[in-house]
Parts: structure tokens; C-alpha cells; sequence
């Protein structure tokens, strides 16, 4: 979509109001933010998910600020008018509110985001606050925190007791008027959801298998299309097999190298015979 205008809080927030669902998606290299791009997706996150799904970890613990910092440039390339986020990785706002603020700040200046996202609810607001204060647009995200799934008892949908939901919709406030403009509700039931989009006042509430009545959904774009074997999320609409595709295709080059019908002569490239006498004349 090269002659859509660049995507900005104004857009999401209009687009909100006209009760346009907004499309967000994880991406974490060019290639595959210019298709985003191209389909014309409204946001993209470039989500500490990068660790399980391009670096090979079974957590997103391990992963770097310098990671997210080079995957996020690289996205940005490719998606130059979607909504960027940058997802602060682990240990990049826990410490202090100064920590917060310098990391959140590295995504602004160095790979050209639209805004920053972190995990946690009442406990991170001094953190929301003075990375918003700092004039950084922040994204909240509550409900299964992948940061703190140990604590949460592994990867399970949380608030479906009525008072852990009741905490996460005060959470979802507090995250609110601490200045957060959007916030990411991640595994949490539909109608606890549907209360927190219904509460929200300058919020934008975003669903990861949360129902349907937020202002908009994300999908990690793995699981969408079938490239990370490892776990299939319920969550996860499967809207391409490419992973199967991808294997069939490995399969098949690895055969045919093996069997020598690869390649054939419109694969490689020849000389004029000519040249190759003066060559082996040279040669001699």
C-alpha cells in the first residue's frame, strides 16, 4: 500500500470510534513486514515472541534489548506507514522507572517506533507514567504475561475466577490513567474483556483470544500460518498452512539434490565455447 498515509494514534482512535476493528500483527524481520505492509494491517508488534520464534529459545526471558532493537529496524524497513510497537523485553523496565524510560527510548530513536509496549498491571504504573511522561505512547498488556508465565502457572487463561478478573479490570485502569493509550488484554475470558472495552474512556483495548468486543485483535503471525511447530496456540486461526508448504518444499529440494534431478541446465549458467577453449588454452 504505497500511498496509504503513515498510521498514527489519531488513526487508530478514529478508526475505533467508526467501530473499524484494527488489525495488529507480530512480525520480526523485512520480508515479512513488507507483505504486512502491503495488506495493509494497521499496527504491528514486534513482539519479545521473537525469542521462541526466530532465536530459538523456549522463553522470551533471554531476549536482549540490542535483539529487539535489530529485529525492529528491520520491520520498521518494511512497514514504513503501519503503527510500530516495540515490545520491551525482560529486565528492560523491571529495575527502575529511569531503566523504563532510557530502553523505551532506545525503540523511539533507533528503530523509529510508533510506541512501546510492557507487561503488568498495578505494579508497573510508575513505569507507564514516566515512560508517557517522557512523551513515549505506551501499550499495557495484561492478562497472560508470557514474562511472568512461571508465576502465573504456566500458559493458562487467567480471570476466569471472579476475583482475578475483577483485579485485571483494576489493573486495566490504573494501567489507563497512568497514561497508557492502548492496552493489550492477552487469554482473558470474552465478557471480562467486553467489561474493560466498556469501562475504557481513551483507551484502546486490543484482544489475543479474548473475544470478540475489544477494538481490535492480534495474532503472533507464526501460529497463523502454521511456521512454529513447537506449540499451537487455541487462540491461533490457522489462515494458511505455509509451514506445511514450506517442509513439502525442503523435502523436495533435498530429494532431488540427492537423486541428481537438481539442477537442471536452466539452473546454471554456461560459457560461450569459444571462451572456454581460449580458457583452457590459458590454461595449458
Amino acid at each position: 500500500m504505497a500511498d496509504r498515509k503513515k498510521v498514527t494514534i489519531r488513526t487508530l482512535f478514529t478508526k475505533a470510534k467508526q467501530k473499524e476493528p484494527l488489525s495488529w500483527l507480530t512480525c520480526y524481520d523485512y520480508p515479512t513486514a513488507s507483505f504486512q505492509e502491503e495488506a495493509g494491517v494497521d499496527m504491528i508488534l514486534v513482539g519479545d515472541s521473537l525469542g521462541m520464534t526466530m532465536l530459538g529459545y523456549d522463553s522470551t526471558l533471554p531476549v536482549t534489548m540490542d535483539d529487539m532493537i535489530r529485529h525492529t529496524q528491520a520491520v520498521r524497513r518494511g512497514a514504513p506507514t503501519a503503527f510500530l510497537i516495540g515490545d520491551m523485553p525482560y529486565m528492560s523496565y523491571q529495575p527502575s522507572v529511569e531503566s523504563a524510560i532510557r530502553n523505551a527510548g532506545r525503540f523511539m530513536a533507533e528503530a523509529s517506533c510508533d510506541a512501546i509496549k510492557l507487561e503488568g498491571g498495578s505494579e508497573i504504573v510508575s513505569r507507564v507514567a514516566g515512560i508517557r511522561a517522557a512523551g513515549i505512547p505506551v501499550v499495557g498488556h495484561l492478562g497472560l504475561t508470557p514474562q511472568s508465565v512461571a508465576a502465573l502457572g504456566g500458559f493458562r487463561v487467567q480471570g476466569r475466577g471472579a476475583g482475578q478478573a475483577k483485579q485485571i479490570i483494576d489493573d486495566a485502569k490504573a494501567i489507563e490513567e497512568a497514561g497508557a493509550f492502548a492496552i493489550l488484554l492477552e487469554m482473558v475470558p470474552d465478557r471480562v474483556c467486553k467489561i474493560i472495552t466498556e469501562r475504557a474512556e481513551d483507551c484502546l483495548i486490543l484482544s489475543l483470544g479474548s473475544g470478540p468486543h475489544a477494538h481490535g485483535q492480534l495474532l503472533i503471525y507464526h501460529d497463523m500460518f502454521g511456521l512454529y511447530p513447537n506449540f499451537k496456540p487455541r487462540m491461533a486461526k490457522v489462515f494458511g498452512d505455509a509451514g506445511k508448504v514450506i517442509l513439502e518444499g525442503l523435502q523436495e529440494y533435498h530429494n532431488e539434490v540427492k537423486d541428481k534431478t537438481f539442477p537442471q541446465p536452466e539452473n546454471w549458467f554456461t560459457m560461450k565455447d569459444e571462451e572456454y577453449d581460449e580458457l583452457m588454452e590459458l590454461l595449458e
